[in-house]
């Protein structure tokens, strides 16, 4: 999807290199953005100023072979350095400052913008594809707009239209061989700019592909090591770099082609600049001095020109960054809330909390169809249930069935293709998600603890909570003795990702993590297929006190945890093909029976077997 998602970039127009798409995260820095082109043309004026200095110099002091005036000039030249250095010294810091500040508004842009996406955009973009977007894509911007741009707008092109100007004042005619330098530069630049786009898109496309494998690498090292695959990992991973290495490599030939141009053809006008006023100098139509300063504007428009060419080579380059992060910032969540209900409840960032109802916790599916955004089928076709508060709901079914699809849809990760779903009575699009989301209680199959401690995973529910009101929520999913064992207890740092943690303890520790938010909806899925069957013993007895009088939807695959379950839906490719009570399910002898029943004799064999290897 990512690399699809490269090539669509193509078609988004970006006039300008695409920079007016980034001018409202500048606009805030336009002050500073102001004073460094100020600072940078006090030194492009300097770089104007010195020729002259010279051409001065040689008439009044060499020429004339006299010294007067010399501390003067020496003190007015010196002067124009210092104030050279103090401009380029205050450009450099701001230049450095201003970049770290727009970089940082880019990342924290795209990072919240991606809060706000649906699960669709997660499920079919590729964690490097992401990553490059946040970190490498936003870094690049924030170069280019305070070092090159400023740069080329502010000494570059003053430079080179100032120094053409005097040396038209100069000379004519060796002003013209000059001048004629820069439509070719622009030319070359015209011919090559498609080319090096295409070759710098290809370059950021694998990037990211490389990015996500060496993300792979990282968090799925333990399993490499296990399966003994260290060396097919490296293999993939050597392939993707000698890609990025050819993909580099094509580019800076590009580049490079297009900067060794523009500087031969500026160092071939140079020659015959010296050639020509040379010749004029022997014939005395032009004094030492005046070719001196002239040769001096020459030789240092080569630099501006070079750089010119440089910066356009980077425009080109970048432009693919920004066409990536626009195409990322441009990208709509499917799953949104109104305008009307924004204004009401508020959005994720700034929650308007004293507008929040309180929820009971009904819940209704009215003629509800849906299929996925990237899907064709139907996963549900006009499908009703009335679920009143504090109703038990088990949803069961073979791996890869479709189990979580409802509970993405009553969740609102995702939303009804058609029909509606009503909590309390009320279409839940009418109420923000953070209102609803707060209000569910959500346990995985596999579970996930950010880095920190014991103590700040388990607050990431209830910020307020006291370490009481912990330990209450650990001892009531039977976790207290497991966190007591831990060196440091609530201080315990779980490391990246809660590796330095088994399984088995994160799942408790997210378990207790969920119920101290005292949600009114709970979502148990396939909560204790990870924890061993006495403490699940221990644990199911909390579960059904601490889900009394809430409405919860328990995805199983060990199906003698849902028995008391108030209804059963069961779930077969990807449709709900049973539903009611264990009971009467069992007595319908139908799928569900099979299920039970082949799960019942795996069970009863396993036991056998273990005690007869006993």
């Amino acid at each position: 999807m990512s690399k699809n998602d490269e090539k669509n970039t193509e078609n988004i127009k970006l006039p300008f290199f695409g920079i007016p798409k980034i001018f409202p995260y500048v606009k805030q820095y336009r002050k500073q953005m102001l004073f460094m082109l100020i600072a940078c043309f006090g030194t492009s004026l300097v770089d104007l100023v010195l020729p002259l200095f010279q051409k001065y110099a040689i008439q009044n002091f060499i020429q004339e072979e006299s010294a007067k005036g010399v501390w003067i000039f020496a003190a007015a030249y010196l002067a124009l350095i210092l104030l050279q250095i103090i401009c380029f010294m205050y450009w450099a810091r701001v230049a450095w400052v201003c970049e770290m500040r727009i970089g940082r508004d880019l990342k924290r842009a795209s990072f919240n913008h991606l809060q706000t996406l649906s699960f669709s955009y997660f499920n079919t973009n590729a964690v490097g594809y992401v990553h490059a977007r946040v970190m490498s894509d936003t870094a690049m911007i924030a170069q280019i707009l305070t070092w090159g741009l400023v740069d080329v707008v502010s000494w570059t092109l003053v430079y080179l239209i100032g120094a053409c100007v005097v040396m038209l004042f100069l000379n004519v005619r060796l002003a013209l061989i000059v001048i004629a330098v820069v439509p070719i530069v622009v030319l070359v630049s015209f011919l090559l700019n498609r080319r090096l786009m295409d070759a710098n898109r290809k370059v950021r496309e694998v990037n990211s592909v490389m990015t996500g494998k060496f993300n792979e690498g990282i968090v799925g090292a333990k399993t490499t090591k296990t399966l003994v695959i260290g060396d097919k990992t490296y293999n993939d991973f050597s392939a993707e770099t000698k890609e990025m290495k050819r993909a580099s490599i094509k580019a800076a030939r590009f580049s490079a082609l297009f900067i060794s141009v523009s500087t031969f053809l500026c160092s071939f006008a140079v020659a015959l600049v010296m050639w020509k006023g040379g010749n004029l100098t022997a014939e005395s139509l032009m004094e030492v001095a005046t070719l001196s300063a002239f040769v001096t504007y020459a030789l240092n428009m080569v630099d501006p020109i070079t750089e010119l060419a440089r910066t356009v080579s980077d425009l080109v380059g970048v432009k693919v960054n920004i066409e990536r992060f626009t195409k990322l910032m441009n990208t709509e969540p499917d799953v949104k809330d109104t305008d009307e209900v924004i204004e009401k409840y508020g959005d994720s960032f700034e929650p308007k909390k004293e507008n929040w109802e309180e929820i009971k916790g009904d819940i209704e599916l009215c003629d509800v169809s849906f299929k996925y955004p990237d899907g064709n089928e139907y996963v549900l076709e006009h499908f009703n249930l009335k679920i009143p508060a504090g109703t038990n709901v088990a949803i069961v079914g073979e791996t890869g069935a479709g189990k979580s699809t409802l509970v993405n849809l009553v969740c609102r990760f995702f939303e009804p293709t058609s029909g509606k779903i009503l909590i309390d009575g009320r279409d839940y699009k009418e109420r923000s998600q953070l209102w609803l989301h707060s209000n569910i209680g959500y346990v995985l199959q596999t579970p996930h603890l950010f880095s920190g401690t014991v103590r700040d995973n388990l607050k990431y529910s209830r910020l307020d909570a006291t370490d009481e009101e912990l330990y209450e929520a650990l001892e009531a999913v039977s976790a207290r003795e497991v966190v007591d064992r831990l060196d440091g207890r609530l201080d315990f740092n779980v490391g990246e990702g809660g590796d330095l943690l088994s399984v088995g303890e994160k799942q408790l520790i997210s378990f207790a993590r969920a119920i101290l938010a005292d949600p009114k909806i709970f979502i148990l899925d396939e909560a204790t297929s990870s924890i061993d069957t006495l403490t699940e013993s221990l644990i199911q007895s909390a579960i059904e006190k601490l889900l009394s009088g809430r409405t919860s939807f328990m995805i199983a695959h060990r199906l003698s945890t849902i028995r008391k379950a108030d209804i059963i839906l069961v779930v077969r490719s990807g449709k709900i093909v049973e539903s009611g009570t264990h009971e009467e399910l069992f007595a319908k002898k139908g799928y569900y029976y099979s299920l039970y029943t082949r799960q019942y004799q795996d069970e009863a064999s396993v036991e056998i077997l273990g005690g007869n290897n006993k």
